[in-house]
């Protein structure tokens, strides 16, 4: 049927389908804003070397933990034996650690190598989709047996208004922390 017959059976049809379209183009949901973390993992001039268990996640400025973002940790030792050493993560583990049921989709992964390791993140799906607007500390924790235990703090503010960029660097299990976020 074309437009001038629909016309003349529903007065007023093109103005009613004009406005409901400018109404979808107006009404966009939002773009997705993207976090990315950059890890470094410092290589260690050390007898005997182990990867650091690593935990990332967002806490509210009450301390109390907002969501998990990664946990690298062996995950191939039988009998998760991997997750017994998961407590040496031990701000993690008292905060919110002990309650998670590992491996967790989408946020548990092997221990990684020295070298910068990224986790990309995005507000429209994963540990962020739910997240509420507010002030955040980004918490990075490591472990390695035989080794030491470092935590880094870096706050942000979510979700961004405009790009970002913050930073934080551990002093011997962590070396630089880079967040860059934008809406």
């Amino acid at each position: 049927m074309r437009l001038s017959h629909m016309r003349m059976l529903v007065p007023g049809l093109l103005p009613t389908a004009l406005s409901a379209a400018l109404t979808g183009v107006v009404s966009l949901p939002a773009v997705a804003a993207d976090l990315n973390v950059k890890v470094e993992i410092p290589r260690l001039n050390v007898a005997e070397y182990h990867r650091p268990y690593v935990a990332v996640w967002l806490e509210r400025p009450d301390q109390s933990v907002a969501a998990t973002l990664a946990v690298w940790y062996d995950v191939k030792k039988k009998d998760k034996e991997g997750e017994k050493w998961l407590k040496d993560l031990r701000q993690w583990w008292r905060r919110t650690g002990r309650e998670v049921h590992m491996p967790v989709d989408g946020v548990s992964g092997a221990t990684r190598p020295a070298g910068d390791q990224q986790l990309t993140l995005s507000s429209d799906k994963g540990p962020l989709a739910q997240l509420p607007a507010g002030d955040y500390i980004l918490m990075v924790e490591a472990a390695r047996e035989v080794g030491g235990r470092e935590v880094v703090k870096v706050p942000l503010q979510w979700p961004p208004k405009t790009a970002q960029t913050a930073r934080g660097k551990g002093e011997s299990e962590l070396g630089a922390i880079t967040l860059d976020y934008k809406p």
